[in-house]
């Protein structure tokens, strides 16, 4: 009885996401109407894959797309698709293709585009890609390290477009983005330096965007990244010039903040400065890096009266 009450719950709620997608394809002059019928579908479908059963991911990414939709539903259905895919992987296989990344990749350098639908479309994007490998075999693994270049690529250019706008939508990509640093392999040097460069830009000269990215855990994720490369730099010239770019990325996460000291002794209980004393030391480091080295050291001591060694 309860496996037949289970499956006749879910054949309602099918039916009621059909009427809903139906709601969406004819009430276009309705951006109202379409709006909620996108948050009863999200209430509906968050963590099954309802949605996918009844052909729903495809038309709500098309409705997103649609040139005839009122920019405030293109919005909701951006929302919608991008915290279904934080919840459920198979929203997340249904949207993981090529195409799809270069159409939100693309919306992100146009000038057209509205502030808050780049900043869902920034969350999209980040979702999308984060954790995209627990879902990947061996065979596409190298697909999906393309797929963090190309969006930590578009991010890139979405930072300075116009500057301070581009920084706040971006930072609605940290708490994906500590996840990619996790993940990504240490020999895939050009994508952890591609979202170093992001992060760097994202926090330069920007306190608020600094304290959201160490809330996010993203500055710990850096540190602790330091840490673990630190210890084999001696041995990997490839760890030791990681360690740079970690170096380099930790010092804009830190400078020009108005809670600087707050920031830079929080890095205190990774033992930051140890490590980078142990960095200058190395063999593998090069001569014309050892001032940014240096740099970073005298941001996580000048703090505070102490140095946490």
């Amino acid at each position: 009885n309860r496996s037949l009450k289970k499956k006749k719950n879910k054949e309602r709620k099918k039916q009621k996401l059909t009427l809903l997608l139906e709601c969406l394809k004819f009430q276009m002059k309705c951006p109202n109407l379409q709006k909620q019928a996108l948050l009863t579908i999200h209430s509906i479908c968050e963590k099954r894959d309802l949605l996918r059963e009844v052909g729903g991911v495809a038309f709500v990414y098309n409705l997103s797309k649609s040139s005839v939709v009122h920019s405030d539903v293109k919005e909701a259905a951006l929302f919608t698709l991008g915290t279904l895919v934080e919840a459920n992987v198979y929203c997340k296989n249904s949207l993981c293709k090529k195409e799809t990344f270069a159409d939100l990749a693309g919306w992100l350098i146009k000038d057209d585009i509205p502030l808050t639908q780049k900043r869902v479309t920034v969350y999209l994007l980040s979702a999308l890609v984060a954790n995209n490998n627990s879902t990947s075999v061996v065979a596409n693994a190298m697909h999906t390290y393309q797929l963090w270049t190309s969006v930590s690529s578009a991010l890139c250019g979405c930072v300075n477009n116009p500057q301070s706008d581009g920084q706040h939508i971006c930072a609605t990509a940290f708490p994906n983005i500590k996840i990619w640093l996790q993940q990504v392999a240490v020999q895939h040097t050009e994508i952890f330096q591609s979202l170093c460069s992001f992060i760097a830009m994202t926090v330069a000269n920007n306190s608020r965007v600094q304290e959201s990215f160490s809330s996010s855990g993203g500055l710990k994720t850096l540190a602790l990244s330091l840490a673990r490369l630190t210890s084999v730099a001696d041995v990997s010239l490839l760890s030791c010039q990681l360690c740079v770019t970690i170096s380099k990325t930790l010092s804009a996460c830190i400078t020009d903040n108005s809670v600087y000291s707050v920031l830079a002794s929080g890095l205190a209980r990774y033992c930051i400065v140890s490590h980078l004393i142990s960095l200058l030391a190395s063999p593998n480091l090069e001569p014309q890096h050892r001032l940014s080295v240096l740099l970073t050291l005298g941001h996580c001591t000048e703090s505070s009266g102490k140095t946490a060694l």
